[in-house]
C-alpha cells in the first residue's frame, strides 16, 4: 500500500525521527552517567533529575498550549516547536561541563522547559496540517518512527559508551539534535505568518522600511 503525506506532515515526523533518535543514545543509560561521573551521584540522584524533567515539561504544557491557542495564526506555534527543540539540543553539551548534581538538575529544568515548548507547537502544527482521512495512520506514523529510533539508537549508545565513554556520545546527541532543528526549517514557508511582514522578527521588514 502506497501512503503520501504532505510536505508539512513527513518533515515534522522526519525531525522528530531524528531529535528523538539522538537522545535515544543516551535516555537508557543517563542514571549511569550521573552515577559514575557525577559527584556524589547516587540512583535517588538520578531520579530526581528525571523526576525534574517529567514534571515541568507536563506542567507546563497545558498553559503553554492555552497561550498558543489564543493567538492567531501558526507562526508562534512554529518558533515554539523551533526554539523549544533548540533549547534541548543544546542541553547535552552542558552535560559534558556537569560535575555536580545541581548542575544536572538545572540542566533537566532546561531541558524540561524546551521540550514542553517543542511539543506544544509540535502538536499544533500536525494537528493542524494533518490529512484528512488519514488521522490515525499518520500520528502512528510518528509513533511508530521515533519509536523504533530510539530503540535502534539505544543499542547504538550503549555501545558507544562502552567503547568512547559519555562524552563523545553527548557531542552527537547535541548535533543530531541540531540536524533535527535544521530539518524544521523546510516546512518555514508553509508555516502561514513566519516570514510574512506582520512578524516582528522579519528580516525584509527590518532592513527594508517602507519609503
Amino acid at each position: 500500500m502506497k501512503l503520501k503525506f504532505n510536505k508539512v506532515i513527513r518533515y515534522l515526523v522526519l525531525s522528530d525521527l531524528v531529535f528523538y533518535s539522538g537522545w535515544g543514545l543516551i535516555t537508557p543509560i543517563f542514571a549511569i552517567f550521573i552515577v559514575s561521573n557525577i559527584q556524589g551521584g547516587t540512583i535517588l540522584i538520578a531520579g530526581i533529575a528525571s523526576s525534574i524533567y517529567w514534571i515541568l515539561k507536563s506542567a507546563l504544557r497545558v498553559p503553554i498550549g492555552v497561550f498558543l491557542d489564543n493567538r492567531k495564526g501558526e507562526k508562534d506555534d512554529y518558533f515554539f516547536l523551533v526554539i523549544g527543540f533548540l533549547i534541548a539540543s543544546l542541553v547535552p553539551f552542558g552535560y559534558l561541563l556537569s560535575r555536580l548534581p545541581w548542575h544536572i538538575y538545572v540542566l533537566q529544568a532546561i531541558y524540561g522547559i524546551g521540550m514542553a515548548m517543542a511539543g506544544s507547537g509540535w502538536s499544533a502544527i500536525f494537528t493542524r496540517h494533518i490529512d484528512k482521512g488519514k488521522e490515525a495512520t499518520e500520528w502512528g506514523l510518528d509513533s511508530t518512527s521515533y519509536g523504533i529510533g530510539m530503540g535502534v539508537a539505544a543499542i547504538i549508545g550503549g555501545g558507544a559508551v562502552t567503547k568512547f565513554g559519555f562524552n563523545p556520545v553527548f557531542i552527537a546527541v547535541g548535533i543530531i539534535g541540531l540536524f533535527g532543528v535544521v530539518l524544521l526549517l523546510g516546512i518555514r514557508k508553509n508555516i502561514k505568518g513566519v516570514f510574512d511582514g506582520a512578524h516582528p522578527f522579519n528580516l525584509k521588514r527590518i532592513f527594508h522600511k517602507e519609503r
